[in-house]
């Protein structure tokens, strides 16, 4: 079974063009060597899965593989006996007879091949060549400022790719003439690459805007600071408010994602206070000044008071 195409891409024998594509793209995304560094097996399914797909989604060679000319890796099949073989009539009682003066299918070349050998005498049938569907990881920041890189594919040739700046995770980008070559002097087809962005450590995306959790001292949200952000293009300085709560938003125009009709979306700084890792005796005891003279309720509003 690891040799049917159709057991590997895990869809039926009459899947239709985009259920073996739907298929692919779940697959590679789960297998693909960049999402699963140092995997081997995983590198050998996606060349796998790859090979499969490869087949199938080129409707020439799935229909020769269904009629047993071929293996899965493209290799001539020997051929099949067909029922002529097996049938004891002959003659025009025969069931099986053909009196059109047609040889049977199975005791000549693929009709179909015998029209396309027709048309392309000529030089009159020109088709350009199958897309060709990859997938590929990229940096959470390559794929918002846009950067270049390159893919390996599972037949060992390498493209460069230009990421353009605003990428997003899911996102098709397309190879001009990367594909399979064309027939009869037609151009070659595309190389269609599925862009999957893992998540980012501290940096989370809103369409063109980002989020950002930033962690602020206790002295800073009381007494107010200057402290220093990161952002997609480098650290900044920000101005924290003097009594700022855990949850305040600050806005950084311009600081988010590039958008397709030119400026950036924003970054949203949303503070956090963070204790000492280690407690410190003197803040403790400040606490518990502090607290028995201010009897500060933050939850009055919540209907929560003792």
């Amino acid at each position: 079974m690891r040799h049917d195409p159709y057991y590997i891409l895990g869809v039926k024998r009459d899947a239709t063009q985009k259920d073996i594509q739907s298929a692919f793209r779940k697959l590679a995304k789960k297998h693909h060597p960049d999402l699963n560094p140092g995997d081997r097996p995983a590198e050998e399914r996606f060349k796998e899965i790859s090979t499969a797909y490869e087949l199938l989604s080129d409707e020439q060679k799935r229909a020769r593989f269904d009629r047993g000319e071929i293996d899965m890796s493209g290799a001539e099949q020997a051929p099949r006996h067909y029922y002529r073989d097996y049938a004891s009539a002959s003659g025009p009682s025969d069931p099986y007879h053909n009196s059109a003066s047609f040889a049977d299918f199975g005791e000549t070349e693929d009709p179909f091949s015998a029209f396309f050998s027709r048309r392309t005498s000529g030089g009159q049938f020109r088709s350009k060549g199958q897309d060709r569907y990859f997938s590929m990881a990229v940096d959470f920041l390559d794929a918002v400022n846009g950067a270049k890189t390159h893919v390996m594919l599972p037949d060992g040739i390498t493209l460069d790719v230009q990421i353009p700046a605003g990428t997003r995770d899911g996102q098709t980008l397309r190879l001009g003439g990367k594909g399979e070559p064309g027939v009869g002097g037609g151009p070659p087809g595309d190389a269609l690459i599925e862009v999957h962005v893992p998540p980012h450590r501290f940096f989370q995306r809103d369409g063109d805007d980002i989020r950002l959790e930033l962690p602020i001292s206790l002295d800073e949200a009381v007494l107010g600071a200057k402290i220093r952000a990161p952002t997609p293009t480098g650290p900044v300085t920000l101005t924290v408010p003097p009594y700022s709560n855990s949850g305040k938003i600050l806005r950084l125009k311009d600081k988010g994602v590039p958008k397709r009709g030119g400026g950036r979306g924003d970054l949203f700084v949303i503070l956090k206070i963070v204790l000492p890792d280690t407690p410190d005796p003197r803040l403790i005891a400040l606490m518990r000044e502090w607290s028995e003279a201010s009897r500060q309720d933050p939850r009055k509003s919540m209907g929560a008071a003792p």
